[in-house]
């Protein structure tokens, strides 16, 4: 139920004719409408929670759209996005045809900027103050609020540095609950607990503010003793701001949970010129019990009960398990026997199942923030040392590494394992998140095998055959949840580089694939063998180097040839296999050229829904691989 004050709020501009007295009922009844809405559709809970009288704050201080407000990655949204006319569709959130689960341009002229990855906000708002600037806009406001995990990502830190000495009209919110996904860490996280903890500057703001008239206080005397705060603050905090050192004005840290307190500090704020930056403290999950307790588990918890918070619909223990958490015992036996091994992740343990290697092996497991750039080449750095780094790291966000792959791992041939978890179709984080790419572009980088199981077994050998000594850099790619088969723990063999294998023998038409998608073209090929058509079926495992003399042999065998991936098909699995076969023609005419069908991700961002629908879109899950060999042998 939406409550008395939230259903009268179809805008910010309904919002603002409400007195400040009723703000603390409209978070309580955002915060409710949330928690019931995601108990049932599942999304961000969490972040969200903690961000409901920032998000009120923001729309009633600022006018919005024309003012600017930035979320960095989206995941603390979900209150702008019902009180921006997004209400009644909130629980068609994350569902195929519904509302994104992040700020997209397209879906509101409110969401000014679209993200999904994070550290982004601070740069996109610095570019629009500027354009404003430019614009002759002096009074267009421009808010990015950002995290204190998505603090630590290189370009917030490029951003900052910049911003300082533009003299932009830019607020930046850093809200600090020390959470990203997981616990927040590095140098940056200890800073701001220090200036949190301080209780010297603590107290002594607090007294400033009751002696001054606390929140109806206006008085010269504010500002004379704001004044002399700001210039105490580098003593009381053990040195120069870093913030004020960047050449931002810096204010607070201030209960973010405080509507009265946010929206008068806001209004301040907004009057004064240049970079300023607001430091909030909030609590991930606030307002419910489960999710303030365990804010990891409760970032994206699935569904749960409302009232008690107590997760629904577990998977139960004789389901195969996510490749992920293989891949998380796997690297525990394998650094167990191989002590070279280490473990690197940018701020995704849980997610990627590395924190069982931190809880076993803490000296040999490393969360360096969400750096993935600096994953990459720590990664490089250790390995130039004699060291076998595993550095895990979701597709879509290894994108952001990229130069590092070419330059500093690949360039020197550095034994670095890169682990792609999420590869493929993710499904409801939609475009930001879906591995589409890492195929394409990682396939033309000298120097680098990419392979992708199709079940649990043959990642698990993969990661095996990577950490030889003489596998130089390896790419293993593998999607998000569960694999094949209950019994996953297989002996683990080192796999020939660059070899396939054949599934099952055909004579009508074969069918090439790589990864996990090789499970719903096997689908496909049992139903037409029911029928009594036989197809081939050949698990690549390696798209680079690719097995030229299985290639030759499908060549001779069959006429037409279906490849399946579940990445892009631009310049993907299927444009390496065409391109062998027409470079095979070009040097030799009697060559059989067959004719070939690729099936992928096309060309073009792909939204969010469940895996199976976004798959059937795409025309690579059972039914429609089925449909496509239907269409070749009639």
């Amino acid at each position: 139920m939406n409550g008395v004050v939230l259903e009268n709020i179809s805008n910010p501009q309904d919002l603002r004719h409400l007195p400040v007295s009723d703000l603390p009922q409209l978070a309580l009844e955002l915060r409710n409408y949330i928690i019931d809405t995601l108990a049932h559709h599942p999304g961000h809970l969490a972040s969200s929670l903690g961000t409901v009288e920032l998000c009120i704050a923001l729309h009633y201080v600022f006018n919005t759209p024309d003012d600017k407000v930035i979320f960095d990655v989206g995941h603390q949204a979900y209150a702008h996005k019902i009180l921006t006319g997004r209400r009644d569709a909130f629980p068609t959130i994350r569902t195929y045809g519904g509302i994104s689960g992040f700020p997209k341009m397209e879906e509101s002229p409110y969401d000014a900027f679209g993200t999904g990855h994070s550290s982004t906000s601070i740069s996109a708002a610095l570019g629009m103050a500027m354009a404003s600037k430019l614009q002759g806009n002096v009074d267009r406001q421009h808010i990015a609020v950002i995290g204190d995990g998505s603090l630590t990502g290189g370009e917030a830190f490029e951003a900052l540095n910049n911003a300082g000495v533009s003299k932009a009209n830019i607020i930046v919110v850093l809200n600090d609950n020390g959470i990203s996904i997981d616990k927040a860490v590095g140098g940056l996280s200890r800073y701001l607990v220090k200036i949190t903890a301080s209780r010297q500057y603590n107290d002594l703001k607090e007294r400033v503010w009751r002696k001054t008239g606390g929140d109806k206080g206006r008085s010269r005397s504010r500002n004379f003793f704001s004044k002399t705060l700001a210039a105490l603050k580098s003593s009381l905090l053990d040195g120069a701001n870093l913030f004020e050192s960047l050449g931002f004005r810096y204010f607070g840290p201030i209960d973010g949970h405080d509507t009265r307190q946010l929206v008068e500090t806001l209004d301040q704020l907004k009057r004064l010129k240049g970079p300023k930056l607001l430091h909030i403290v909030t609590t991930k999950g606030k307002g419910l019990k489960a999710a303030e307790n365990n804010p990891v588990t409760y970032h994206a918890p699935g569904r749960f009960d409302a009232e008690t918070g107590v997760q629904l619909n577990k998977e139960s223990d004789n389901q195969p398990p996510k490749y992920q958490d293989v891949f998380g015992h796997t690297i525990v036996e394998l650094a167990e026997q191989n002590k070279k091994i280490v473990g690197i992740t940018p701020a995704m343990p849980t997610g990627c199942s590395l924190n069982m290697m931190m809880e076993q092996m803490p000296d040999r497991a490393f969360d360096v923030g969400i750096a993935e750039q600096h994953a990459v080449t720590f990664a490089a750095g250790l390995a130039a040392q004699g060291m076998v780094p595993f550095c895990n790291i979701y597709s879509s966000f290894m994108q952001r590494a990229y130069d590092q792959v070419i330059h500093d791992v690949a360039l020197q041939k550095l034994h670095v394992v890169m682990c792609l978890d999420r590869a493929g179709l993710v499904g409801e984080d939609g475009s930001t998140h879906h591995g589409a790419f890492d195929m394409a572009a990682l396939r033309m980088v000298p120097n680098l095998t990419i392979c992708a199981p199709m079940d649990e077994h043959e990642l698990r050998n993969m990661m095996f055959t990577a950490q030889a000594d003489d596998s130089g850099p390896f790419v293993i790619r593998y999607p998000r949840g569960a694999s094949v088969h209950s019994d996953w723990k297989n002996p683990m063999q080192r796999l020939p580089i660059g070899k396939g294998r054949c599934v099952a023998e055909g004579k009508n038409v074969a069918l090439l694939t790589i990864g996990h998608i090789g499970n719903e073209a096997a689908r496909a090929r049992e139903e037409l063998s029911k029928q009594g058509i036989s197809v081939g079926q050949y698990d690549m495992r390696f798209v680079k180097p690719i097995d030229t003399d299985l290639l030759d042999n499908v060549a001779r065998q069959f006429r037409h040839v279906v490849t399946v991936e579940d990445g892009c098909l631009e310049g993907g699995f299927g444009s390496a296999v065409v391109e062998y076969y027409q470079q095979r023609r070009s040097s030799d005419e009697s060559y059989p050229l067959p004719e070939i069908t690729r099936l992928g991700i096309p060309d073009r961002f792909i939204m969010h829904g469940t895996v199976g629908q976004l798959r059937h879109e795409c025309g690579i899950d059972a039914e429609s691989i089925l449909a496509t060999l239907q269409n070749i042998l009639s």
